[in-house]
């Protein structure tokens, strides 16, 4: 831990709707040491400097999600971003892109929460189990399926990060996908053919431009691009398939 203390300039673009017709710039002055991240100066803001500074954040731990911005125009968690790392120029925090803004840095997820649902986020069993039965098995290869894609903390960066998305809103998302994909994988479900409904759609698996932004910025190597890669070409084989055999692709 560092013991001395600089001086850093945090720009925090605002928004007040009762107040602003758009966002303004606004420079806060903020004492901080090597090991304070943005959100602990963005605390220190709203704490000494001006109480009415308006941002999410929950565990400060990169679990929760809920400190999403841009940070010089990356998406980032600010909790997992140290204010060292832009001293001496500076740092400005906005709003995540392509999500409409309700005030200063926090952002409106209702489309993110509502596309969520919509994949029916959880196992759909593939036969009912009675409890005498015991529970639902599987091999740790089984798991390492899609263990990776399990790690999605819903901090929407990577929908902040993808272009398709900013361009054409009813694009499903990155990290929608992957987690549709996450539990397709799961040896234990059963819902894929209801949840590919949505994947296959156009605004699914085949409305990713394949830039590849989403994967770079997600805080927890979730690989957003991967998932959807593999589940085009899944899309492709079960096309062709249906000219093999009739009916055996959504077998």
């Amino acid at each position: 831990m560092a013991d001395t203390e600089k001086i850093i300039e945090i720009e925090v673009l605002r928004y007040r709707p009762e107040q602003d017709k758009e966002p303004v710039p606004q420079i806060y002055k903020v004492p901080f040491t090597d090991d304070m991240s943005v959100l602990q100066g963005l605390q220190y803001v709203k704490d000494f400097l001006d109480e009415t500074v308006s941002f999410r954040w929950s565990c400060r731990m990169a679990i929760c999600g809920s400190c999403g911005m841009m940070i010089d125009g990356k998406p980032k968690l600010s909790c997992k971003t140290f204010l060292r790392e832009y001293y001496p120029g500076g740092l400005r925090v906005e709003a995540l892109m392509h999500l409409p803004i309700e005030r200063d840095l926090i952002v409106d997820a209702t489309d993110f929460i509502t596309k969520l649902e919509s994949i029916k986020p959880y196992i759909i069993p593939k036969e009912a189990r009675t409890l005498e039965q015991g529970e639902y098995l599987q091999t740790p290869q089984q798991r390492d399926m899609y263990e990776q894609f399990s790690s999605c903390i819903n901090c929407m960066l990577c929908y902040a990060a993808c272009p398709q998305y900013g361009l054409n809103p009813k694009f499903t998302g990155p990290g929608i996908l992957a987690l549709m994909h996450r539990y397709n994988a799961d040896s234990r479900d059963g819902g894929q053919a209801e949840r590919n409904e949505l994947g296959y759609a156009d605004e699914g698996y085949w409305g990713c431009t394949a830039v590849g932004y989403c994967s770079e910025v997600c805080p927890k190597g979730v690989d957003p691009a991967n998932a959807i890669n593999q589940n085009k070409m899944n899309s492709a084989i079960n096309y062709f398939t249906r000219f093999i055999t009739p009916g055996g692709a959504d077998k």
